[in-house]
């Protein structure tokens, strides 16, 4: 095979040569400002749950969450950070849910969406942005 002709190769060639990384997770780390009022957001308002707390002299400095398979870590910052820390931070995340139903939902519980559902790439999603201005879209796509 040609140098630079790597369309002649087949997916599993590629992979191997070098190996590449592959990841069967991730866990989102967010650096927030008072995790307690986090944890609440993400747990009352979203519906995550606590998974695992982490304690330092009785004080929460982290808390890990899960919704379905997925897992974020929010942790208290230790020195105050200039400006907006959820700026750029865009997590898209996938579910089977009723999206528009989950909107719904959120809205109930005293949450505020950002972008309403809507129809986008095959399927539909909507924004939520958290206490800290991490931004969130759960998006549902059928089954192909």
């Amino acid at each position: 095979m040609p140098i630079g002709d790597e369309t002649a190769q087949t997916h599993s060639e590629r992979r191997r040569r070098p190996e590449t990384l592959r990841l069967r997770a991730v866990m989102p780390i967010l650096t927030v400002s008072d995790v307690e009022r986090s944890m609440t957001w993400y747990c009352d308002i979203l519906g995550f749950v606590a998974a695992e707390e982490l304690r330092e002299d009785g004080r929460l400095i982290a808390v890990q969450l899960k919704a379905g398979k997925v897992r974020f870590l929010l942790e208290q910052e230790t020195e105050p950070l200039a400006g907006n820390r959820g700026q750029g931070v865009h997590l898209y995340c996938a579910t089977r849910q009723d999206v528009t139903r989950l909107a719904g939902l959120i809205q109930e519980r005293g949450g505020v969406i950002e972008q309403a559902p809507g129809d986008v790439h095959g399927g539909r999603d909507f924004a939520v942005v958290d206490p800290d201005g991490y931004r969130l879209s759960i998006f549902w796509r059928p089954e192909r």
